[in-house]
Formats: structure tokens, sequence, C-alpha cells
């Protein structure tokens, strides 16, 4: 891959979010910590420095956050509110579930909802249980919202800007067990990654495996065929 950096999951998602605050004034960037704290895991860190008037804190109020972005995304904006962990986002359900996912619909196109709620979320970093849902499946059969999960840094990159650019709501889950895992080339400038194809990362005609998130980008499953 040509004009690539060596990043991890982690350092995708900041360089995704740097770049697409300073192509469109209209992202804002906020939530518990991102600011000045750089977020829980570091996601968000020196964001505020760059883009003071588009990266702010939030209070501890799931619903706020996910209320906020509704509010934002209604009147012209293009939110990328982060919950700490996934499992907090059950506080902002209602906000999601019932107003989100349906505002193209209630008002008939007349309103949108470009919101990027980034998450992180799943085991494997020794977190206590409100720290590690995978609720992927749950949100995945809302209708009107569209679920996301990287595995890879490339990708991280490229399905976040195009998440962020999306005209309805996305729910992007960053499996933290590969935050910091390895470092893969990721291409430099803009990239973006079409929401809805699934990458094939081998073909064959015997057997499918369909595998997303950690489980896609922790182990590789070479499969050769029986002669």
């Amino acid at each position: 891959m040509s004009d690539a950096n060596q990043l991890r999951i982690i350092e995708a998602v900041s360089q995704a979010l740097d770049e697409e605050l300073a192509r469109d004034d209209d992202v804002i960037v906020y939530g518990e910590d991102v600011g000045i704290d750089g977020g829980v895991f570091r996601a968000t860190q020196g964001l505020i420095e760059d883009h003071p008037e588009q990266v702010h804190d939030s209070p501890l109020a799931e619903a706020g956050i996910i209320g906020l972005g509704i509010g934002l995304a209604a009147t012209g904006f293009r939110p990328v509110p982060e919950i700490q962990f996934q499992s907090f986002l059950y506080q902002g359900f209602h906000q999601l579930q019932q107003h989100a996912s349906r505002l193209r619909s209630r008002t008939r196109g007349t309103l949108s909802c470009p919101m990027t709620i980034r998450m992180p979320f799943g085991g494997g970093i020794r977190a206590l249980e409100h720290h590690s849902d995978s609720y992927e499946a749950g949100f995945a059969h809302i209708p009107g919202l569209k679920v996301v999960v990287p595995s890879t840094p490339a990708d991280t990159k490229g399905l976040l800007t195009a998440a962020i650019r999306d005209p309805d709501p996305v729910v992007f889950m960053e499996p933290t067990r590969l935050y910091r895992a390895s470092s893969e080339p990721v291409p430099e400038g803009e990239y973006v990654e079409p929401l809805g194809a699934a990458a094939v990362r081998r073909t064959g005609e015997d057997l499918t495996l369909i595998s997303w998130g950690a489980w896609s980008g922790t182990r590789s499953m070479p499969l050769r065929r029986r002669r």
C-alpha cells in the first residue's frame, strides 16, 4: 500500500477524526472526557488543541449526549459523540431507538440525523462487566440505524470517515481488544471505505466464515482444501 503510515486502530480513529474536523466545520466531537483528557483510551488526544471550537467535554449523561446529537444533526451539524463504553449507552437507548433512528422516516425525509456514535465495546481487556458488553446484534435490529464494526486500522479510518459523512445515524463500535493489538499500513490523506460492503479476506469454494470486530482482527484462519 503506497503512501501509507503504520498505525494502530486507536491511532486510525484519531486520524480520521482529525481529518474530518479539519475538512468540515460542521463536524462536532464531544463526550465524557474526550476534550482535555483525550478520552479514556486517548482516541481524541490532542484534538481539542487543534480544533477548540469543535471538540467539547460533556456531562456524565448518556441520554443527554445522544439527545444533543439529534438536535445538532437536525440543524445541519454532523455530531460525533463518544459513549465511553458501549455498556453506558443503555441510558441513552430511548433517544437512539425512538428518535435518532426514526427522524428521517418520521419527518418523511424533511430532516435527517447524520450522527456517528463512537463507542468502545467487547471484552478481552480484563474490564468489569459494565465495560465489556457486545450489543451489536441488538443495534443491528433497529430500523434506520447503521452498525459498523471495523477490524483493521485501515478499515477503521475508511469506515469512520464514511460514517461521519453518511446522512443517517451510525453506531460505530470499536473493539477495545484491538485498539493497540498491532499496527498496519493506513493510507495517508482522504480515505473512505463504503458502508455495507463486506471485506473478503480469502476466497474459496467449500466453506464461508463470517466474522467481525475482534474475531476478524485477532486471528488468522487459513483454510486448505483436503486432497
